[in-house]
């Protein structure tokens, strides 16, 4: 069963477009905030979208070996789509409440009550996923 695992080439092409995605969002933003955190690789949103390397590595990757006619591709694709979706529209949208949360939260704030606020990147840009949806096809490619 391990074996079987390792030699995955879907499953490990989806693995290393998360990692290359996660460690560039680190090196991202540990050099601008001039500052390494382990922390940072946990982080939602900012530049690529790993959420969009994996399902990209992951449809391409069943594309390569079942065929883009096959019922798992097309399970792939639409899994794809939701993910892919969610990161753009609902987080976007989350993140959004995030900051009209805040703002309610900074003026009650004043009246002397400690509230913690909310993180409002949540979501992703067209050029954050586009990012990771090139990792993820490469990752594939490269790997299948």
């Amino acid at each position: 069963m391990n074996d079987y695992l390792m030699f995955n080439k879907v499953l490990v092409s989806s693995i290393l477009a998360w990692f290359i995605a996660q460690t560039m969002k680190v090196f991202i933003l540990a050099h601008k905030e001039k500052k390494f955190r382990w922390g940072l690789y946990s982080l939602p949103g900012n530049f690529p979208s790993s959420h969009s390397a994996v399902v990209s590595a992951l449809a391409t990757g069943v594309a390569i070996i079942e065929g883009i006619d096959s019922a798992i591709f097309a399970v792939a694709v639409i899994f794809a789509f939701f993910i892919i979706y969610d990161a753009k529209v609902i987080r976007g949208a989350a993140g959004k409440q995030a900051q009209s949360l805040n703002k309610i939260i900074e003026k009650i704030g004043q009246g002397g009550d400690n509230f913690d606020k909310s993180k409002e990147i949540l979501g992703h840009s067209i050029l954050e996923i586009s990012g990771g949806v090139i990792i993820g096809i490469i990752c594939s490619l490269l790997i299948v």
